[in-house]
């Protein structure tokens, strides 16, 4: 009989920098890091970066002491595609526009995408070719031939409202194949209306093809003969993952993983329901969005005009933990843009103490037009900057084994001349600088809670990144905010990229969408990921409908595999408890439980207010004690599977909002087992009550639903 196995697999996350690539290796029962690797990013090897994805993987199994066979789950994330716009190297793309009479008008004006600037006086290599008839076969190979004489090395086909009637899109696509090119058909980028956009998305896609094309098959061959059976799944733009197949087919959704690899951990590792997360390296700072326990996502600005791309928002501001300080008149005016990386120079706080003997403030020039007011320290041990990070170890702000841990001590002596000339203490210098720095990223954060309406209550600020220690504390308390650093901050973007789940994004343009429209496309967005590897049974699909420009959107995500977390804690009862009041902003004893299934608790309060009508506030906190939903005011129900579609009809019926917006339904989400499904996204009542039972058909009658509702204004 063979012995049971009791080692847990592995999930592993690559994610491959500009400099460096890191891999690790995380338990794919309890998520927990287990092992982490960082070796050089291989951009000049024969094979390019699929040679230092493979020596991270051996690096990193060898170290944790595992098989390729231990390996359940692989991804990685890359930069390759947004450096190859950014330094524009492109393929030549061949535009083969479709279509007679008004339409052909429209596909030729698209030959003015060659006017598409990649860098500064480089344009993006476009020739284009006229197809008149789809369906005339010798026309097409004639138009293939005349852009590949040219110099196109791809192909691009588009034709207007294509979304609606592809087969002259696939007609040409089908032929650019069989003469052994690569090919986007821009309706498989998009179902959305707008021929330029959507062809200038197309066309941005195919320009990368070659090249990810020839890295995917390099990666793919290599871990397979590596001896790992895993898929190989690679970062998507919005945070979740795709099937090596699909980036072969859409290279365009890598196009800013980088920063989407970061904000997945946070949301996986962290389990963030409402908040901002800020990524901080040496120079700069990350910052994006979680709402709802999603991250926040839009369509991306692509060679500076706009695209189809669902990407990450995410927000950049030149404030890192390498910053360097900035001082005119007596005080601190800014930290950064400049970092201590870019001047050449070492931080003074990670110097020997002898090193600082003697030490007296300077100003310099870092790069030519830079003003000449960046501080500096002349020493004995020679010249260093003074930077955030060293504010941050001064004040005691960077924790034990962080990768940016100096001695205080030291720091303190660092700030000790900039103190002088400030007139304060080093405690007072050191806040002036982190004040500097933070400050202009509190800008950007507050704007951004602004914009997503962020729960205040609710909000946790998480800082991920070498430099989390240097800008995230500071932040959170200046603002009044929860905040804390990662756990593994340093390597938050590879954990990120480890624990991501396969996600999928359709979006259709249908007027009047009806309940069976809607259904199908949510059904779609299902279907995708489950192709693409996805456990069918834990597949959530969020659906929107926006009436104002008809779109259907459906996004779907899913694990790879069903996952039970053997956690060695659970929260007991009244940790949970705690845990809501603090959230609620209020003592334990003012918090009532609404509802409750073994997965998920519902707690409440009330807030009154005067001559007003008082507000229920609701928080939904998981097993582990982690605040999953949140509502500012809310309506919680219980009822079975059986007796569900009467009992959510009536509830929608009495909650409805009636205004000059028009009639909305409310948002709804239901807690059903381990899931929590949220229908928020529908404003009508209809198409909501026909999600609702999608969601309940395939599970018993007796099961317990909680349904939470909240009145839309």
């Amino acid at each position: 009989m063979t012995a049971q196995r009791t080692t847990h697999r592995l999930r592993v996350g690559i994610d491959v920098g500009g400099t460096f690539t890191d891999a690790v290796a995380v338990d794919a029962t309890t998520l927990e890091l287990i092992g982490q690797v960082k070796v050089p990013t291989s951009h000049h090897h024969p094979d390019g970066v699929a040679h230092g994805i493979v020596e991270a993987l051996d690096r990193l199994l060898t170290e944790v002491g595992r098989a390729p066979e231990d390996v359940a789950f692989l991804a990685h994330g890359t930069t390759q595609a947004t450096n190859a716009l950014l330094e524009g190297d492109v393929a030549p793309v061949g535009l083969l526009g479709i279509g007679s009479g008004p339409s052909a008008v429209l596909t030729r004006r698209l030959a003015g995408l060659a006017k598409l600037e990649l860098t500064p006086g480089r344009t993006l290599p476009l020739h284009y070719a006229h197809v008149p008839d789809a369906a005339d076969t010798a026309e097409v190979r004639a138009a293939i031939d005349r852009v590949r004489a040219a110099g196109s090395e791809v192909v691009v086909a588009t034709e207007p409202f294509s979304v609606d009637s592809p087969e002259g899109e696939q007609a040409v696509a089908d032929q650019a194949r069989a003469a052994g090119l690569p090919v986007t058909a821009a309706h498989e980028i998009t179902s959305l209306y707008g021929l330029n956009k959507r062809t200038r998305t197309a066309v941005v896609n195919a320009a990368i093809l070659p090249r990810m094309l020839a890295t995917a098959d390099l990666v793919d061959e290599s871990v397979v003969k590596a001896g790992v059976r895993a898929p190989l799944m690679v970062m998507r733009c919005d945070g979740g993952v795709m099937s090596l197949d699909e980036m072969r087919r859409r290279p365009l959704l890598t196009v800013l993983s980088g920063p989407a690899a970061g904000v997945a951990g946070a949301l996986m590792q962290e389990r963030v329901s409402e908040g901002v997360f800020l990524e901080t390296g040496g120079t700069s700072t990350d910052i994006s969005v979680i709402h709802r326990g999603k991250v926040a996502v839009r369509h991306a600005v692509i060679l500076g005009r706009g695209s189809y791309l669902p990407a990450l928002d995410v927000r950049t501001v030149g404030v890192g933990g390498g910053s360097m300080v900035r001082v005119s008149g007596g005080k601190v005016v800014a930290a950064g843009p400049r970092s201590a990386h870019i001047a050449g120079l070492p931080y003074a706080c990670f110097a020997e103490p002898g090193d600082l003997a003697d030490a007296r403030l300077a100003a310099l020039r870092p790069m030519p037009g830079d003003p000449d007011d960046y501080a500096v320290i002349d020493a004995a041990g020679g010249r260093f900057a003074v930077t955030m990070t060293c504010a941050a170890n001064a004040l005691g702000r960077v924790p034990e084994g962080d990768f940016a841990r100096a001695d205080p001590a030291v720091a303190a002596l660092a700030l000790a001349p900039l103190a002088e000339a400030l007139g304060t203490d080093v405690a007072g210098a050191a806040t002036a600088v982190l004040d500097a720095g933070a400050g202009q990223v509190r800008e950007v954060v507050d704007r951004m809670i602004r914009d997503y309406r962020l729960d205040r209550d609710a909000v946790v600020l998480v800082g991920g990144g070498g430099g989390a220690a240097s800008v995230t504390p500071h932040l959170a308390a200046a603002a009044g905010l929860t905040g804390r650093i990662a756990r593994n901050s340093e390597v938050i973007s590879p954990i990120g990229v480890a624990l991501a789940l396969v996600r999928e994004q359709i979006e259709r343009i249908i007027p009047g969408a009806t309940q069976e429209q809607i259904l199908g496309v949510r059904n779609d967005a299902e279907l995708a990921v489950v192709e693409q590897g996805a456990a069918p049974g834990a597949v959530e699909v969020e659906v929107t409908v926006d009436p104002q420009t008809n779109t259907v959107r459906a996004i779907a995500t899913g694990a790879t595999e069903l996952r039970t977390q053997d956690r060695a804690h659970r929260a007991d009862e009244a940790e949970r408890l705690r845990a809501a009041a603090a959230s609620l902003k209020v003592p334990p004893a003012q918090v009532d439980v609404l509802a409750g299934t073994p997965a998920h608790t519902v707690y409440g309060t009330v807030r009154r207010r005067r001559l007003r009508r008082p507000l229920h506030p609701v928080r939904v906190i998981d097993a582990d004690g982690v605040v999953r939903l949140h509502a500012a005011d809310a309506r919680v129900a219980t009822t079975t599977v059986a007796e569900a579609s009467g009992v959510l009809a009536e509830l929608v019926r009495e909650t409805t909002s009636y205004g000059d917006g028009g009639v909305r339904a409310p948002a709804l989400r239901l807690l059903l087992g381990s899931r929590i499904a949220d229908l928020s996204g529908v404003l009508d009542a209809e198409p909501l009550l026909a999600l609702a039972r999608s969601e309940l058909r395939s599970r018993t009658g007796d099961e317990p639903v909680i349904a939470v509702l909240e009145v839309r204004a």
